[in-house]
């Protein structure tokens, strides 16, 4: 268990228990990141709720308890930049469950929450950003595009590794196999069967690329070869006709003499 100079012991007992409780079970959106060599400071993620400014965002912030706590509230900072009215540009948090409404039974998981509904719904009238409160109370869509900016400037979620990826490169791998294989496939040996599915319309290695180009050959040769013998068919029926024609008409002239010499 961890221990603190500035936390006495009960407290420091109270805390990993309520600590393990949110890292088991957090609530939705937040996620707290345990320090278990300093419970004085609390660190939490806390994912842009939806249709807000900060959607898409991922906000990092902490909490600070002092050696009377819970008797007084911890002091709430964000450490990602946030155009708020109630967030000063130092960070400060600014709502009465840290302040004037605080009670020692309201535990951590209260306090969290609380930050996050505030990005759901600020309260311009007590601003320490001056700027957000006059632009959200005046101009709510100016207010929207400068938070949305500076969502997309400091709080970007770290990129999720993209499990597409591993069977993407095994694809190209088994495509360019594949290629060496027919390359150095002797003279009239059988190749590797194909996969039956289609080849891809985009062109993504040389392999793929070296693929399309021998479908495409396969099938105008394939189509040429057509041609040629529906050529050669014709020729042979026209030559047929003539023969016959030729013969018919040799017969015609043999029965004409034939009867004119019966007749002599």
């Amino acid at each position: 268990m961890a221990t603190n100079e500035n936390l006495p012991p009960n407290v420091i007992k109270q805390l990993a228990k309520e600590l393990k409780n949110l890292d088991e079970s957090p609530p939705e959106g937040i996620k707290v990141v345990v320090n278990d060599d300093d419970f004085s400071t609390i660190y939490a993620d806390i994912e842009g709720p939806a249709g807000t400014p900060y959607e898409n965002g991922v906000f990092r912030m902490k909490l600070l308890l002092s050696h009377d706590f819970p008797h007084s509230p911890p002091k709430g900072y964000f450490l990602t930049k946030i155009f708020h009215p109630n967030i000063a540009t130092n960070g400060e948090i600014c709502v009465n469950t840290l302040k004037k409404d605080w009670n020692p039974s309201l535990g951590l998981r209260h306090v969290l929450i609380v930050v996050r509904c505030l990005l759901i719904e600020p309260f311009p009238e007590s601003a320490l950003n001056e700027q957000a409160g006059k632009m959200l109370l005046e101009n709510y869509d100016e207010y929207a595009r400068h938070a949305r900016l500076y969502t997309g400037i400091h709080a970007k979620p770290k990129p999720k590794f993209k499990t597409g990826a591993i069977s993407e490169s095994t694809t190209a791998l088994n495509v360019d196999q594949t290629n060496i294989e027919v390359k150095n496939a002797p003279s009239g040996a059988a190749l590797p069967l194909q996969s039956p599915l289609p080849p891809s319309t985009t062109t993504t290695s040389r392999g793929n690329s070296q693929e399309q180009t021998a479908v495409v050959t396969t099938e105008a040769g394939a189509h040429g070869s057509s041609t040629a013998s529906t050529v050669v068919s014709a020729a042979s029926q026209k030559k047929d006709a003539v023969l016959a024609k030729a013969q018919a008409d040799k017969k015609k002239i043999v029965d004409a003499r034939k009867k004119s010499l019966k007749r002599l």
